[in-house]
């Protein structure tokens, strides 16, 4: 199950950023679970980590709630969470329970906090692909292969509720604002994890929406060219910010990708499957 993915959304053709737009809204946040006790222990379970991890920090998050049109232009529908509810929820032992019985993906994920998070499929000038292999030091799929990635991050563009969010005017203004926020954290989770600069860098192309079978944990994936070659990649990566997240950093080439794949968690694994659709589609 851990390696089981969905694909929510497929864009094998890249979009720009001028082509991914955004509806930010509350009602795409998450639903309370009718079940008291269930949502209690999104408290319990919480406070446990918090006792474990004085380090535990409770981020704003967006949440997944689906998607509109198809290419060349599609929308992404998009509320606010929290790492305390997704934790709570999606990393709950009880996970399974606070899905909602539907064939609808969005109904069915209603109770789960369901953060969205991202990964760039990487392609160096010597056309290699940069794989992480993840430290112990990680909360999820500690020692796991995975591309680079993170989350968008609300606070980047000032957003802690949604009670900044009043007006037709503002509210396309936000919308806005997230929309390059999608294209924007990417970037950034690439330039800290990796250590390359953010100049050597193509603007990324928005290849789809996966979704790990375990948990139903959501992440949308990019497509960049890097303008270095592996070996000065591997260089950089040394004085990586975020290196203590990773342990190692493979530059493999796509072929060898298949391999790689079966290290990986689902919604890692659903990321190279959207990558073998662009492929196949630019052939």
């Amino acid at each position: 199950m851990e390696n089981g993915f969905k694909l929510l959304l497929s864009c094998p053709s890249g979009l720009s950023s001028s082509q991914v737009s955004v509806n930010f809204d509350e009602s795409y946040d998450r639903v309370p679970h009718p079940d008291i006790d269930l949502e209690k222990s999104i408290s319990e379970i919480w406070d446990q980590r918090v006792q474990q991890s004085t380090s535990l920090f409770n981020g704003k998050k967006f949440r997944y709630g689906g998607h509109s049109g198809v290419e060349p232009h599609v929308c992404l529908h998009l509320g606010l969470t929290d790492y305390r509810t997704f934790v709570g929820s999606n990393l709950n032992p009880l996970w399974e329970r606070f899905l909602h019985p539907s064939e609808d993906d969005c109904k069915q994920c209603q109770h789960t906090s369901s953060p969205l998070g991202n990964g760039a499929i990487v392609e160096t000038s010597d056309n290699k692909i940069l794989v992480l292999q993840r430290s112990n030091n990680v909360g999820e799929f500690p020692g796991y292969l995975v591309f680079p990635g993170g989350h968008p991050e609300p606070e980047e563009v000032g957003i802690s509720s949604h009670k900044c969010q009043k007006g037709l005017q503002n509210s396309e203004l936000i919308n806005s604002k997230v929309s390059q926020e999608m294209f924007d954290s990417i970037v950034r989770e690439v330039v800290e994890e990796i250590g390359v600069p953010a100049a050597t860098l193509s603007e990324p192309l928005f290849i789809g929406i996966s979704r790990r079978v375990l948990n139903v944990r959501p992440a949308a994936f990019f497509f960049i060219k890097c303008n270095l070659e592996s070996t000065e990649v591997q260089q950089v990566y040394s004085s990586a910010q975020d290196s203590y997240e990773s342990t190692k950093l493979y530059t493999i080439e796509p072929s060898e990708l298949e391999k790689m794949a079966s290290k990986m968690p689902g919604c890692h694994r659903g990321g190279y499957a959207l990558y073998k659709l662009m492929l196949g589609a630019g052939k």
